[in-house]
């Protein structure tokens, strides 16, 4: 089934809450529609093909409204695929480098060749503990997400870079990325999200910083579904789309990779759409945005986690197993 749809000229696009704790109303394969108008933002782009990660704002406000009962994990499984093995493949799209260390604009290579903090975090993600709370996702069987994540290219893209201060549509990322496949800077994998991201003063999407910080979504190119993450600049809105911390002193990537694990997490689960979310719609990490559990402190402010040897500040994720849960760790 579709989960988001047009109701007008503009796109309408559910809006997740954070940590709920609702439960599905049924169980079993392909239950009844999940409402969602409850929690809708309306932008010119995208459309009935996305998932958005709202501001703090947005979620506060959804979270504020009453939830609902049942029992098990919170999270029910629609009947789509999951991303047994994924992988990420970056675009910056910017005519200078966007995170400090990044790749040179115009060139192209391998994950291990990008050594801004964001490839460093994408290339120690998975396999590790707070992944691993994907592996109990399935499809229904017994088919897992593995506890893996490979960083496999990127693309420095200075070619048609959008300039601060514009407004770039979700059909111009979508031909950013068809244009990466057909001049041959990244090959197309069906297991791959391709994230792309965007200097500063870019509105990425259309609806940055108003209405959501990150999303991810599908389209289809030359009979091939696409899966990719739009990520603007989030520093561009601190108090809306960061957790305030620089554990890494690079204040800029340190809050991007927290919106990145939420929409590669989101993309693992439910990829096309109609997977796993609950019975408001809030896939698995919309459960637990903004929610960091413990944390302790470094130099640069609070963190929860250590990966690869760096302390990072990333929200929880929504555990399906036991009764559920915001979880940065899996067992």
């Amino acid at each position: 089934m579709r989960r988001w749809w047009k109701a007008s000229l503009l796109g309408t696009v559910a809006v997740a809450a954070a940590c709920s704790t609702d439960r599905p109303a049924t169980t079993g394969p392909q239950a009844g529609s999940v409402p969602r108008t409850e929690f809708q933002l309306q932008f010119a782009s995208p459309g009935d093909h996305v998932h958005v990660m709202p501001t703090r704002a947005n979620y506060a406000a959804a979270f504020a409204k009453p939830g609902g009962g049942g029992s098990g994990t919170g999270i029910f499984y629609h009947g789509g695929p999951i991303v047994y093995s994924p992988q990420i493949a970056t675009i910056y799209w910017a005519s200078g480098t966007i995170y400090s260390g990044g790749p040179t604009p115009g060139t192209v290579g391998s994950g291990s060749q990008d050594l801004s903090l964001v490839g460093f975090f994408l290339r120690n993600l998975g396999p590790s503990p707070y992944w691993n709370i994907n592996n109990t996702y399935t499809d229904g069987g017994s088919g897992r997400v593995a506890n893996s994540l490979s960083y496999t290219q990127y693309w420095a893209a200075n070619t048609n870079v959008p300039a601060s201060g514009s407004s770039v549509s979700d059909a111009q990322v979508q031909a950013q990325i068809i244009s990466a496949f057909t001049s041959g800077k990244l090959t197309f994998d069906a297991s791959t999200i391709y994230a792309v991201f965007s200097g500063s003063g870019v509105n990425l999407g259309g609806g940055f910083g108003t209405q959501y910080c990150a999303y991810h979504g599908h389209f289809s190119w030359n009979g091939n579904d696409v899966k990719y993450a739009v990520m603007p600049y989030n520093i561009d809105f601190p108090s809306g789309c960061t957790a305030g911390s620089s554990p890494n002193g690079d204040a800029a990537a340190d809050a991007e990779v927290n919106t990145l694990a939420h929409e590669t997490e989101e993309f693992a689960t439910d990829e096309d759409l109609n997977a796993w979310f609950d019975r408001r719609g809030y896939e698995n990490a919309d459960k637990c945005a903004w929610n960091f559990g413990t944390t302790y402190s470094t130099a640069g402010g609070p963190a929860n986690m250590n990966l690869g040897g760096k302390d990072f500040l990333i929200q929880q994720n929504w555990l399906n197993a036991n009764s559920g849960g915001c979880r940065l760790s899996w067992p």
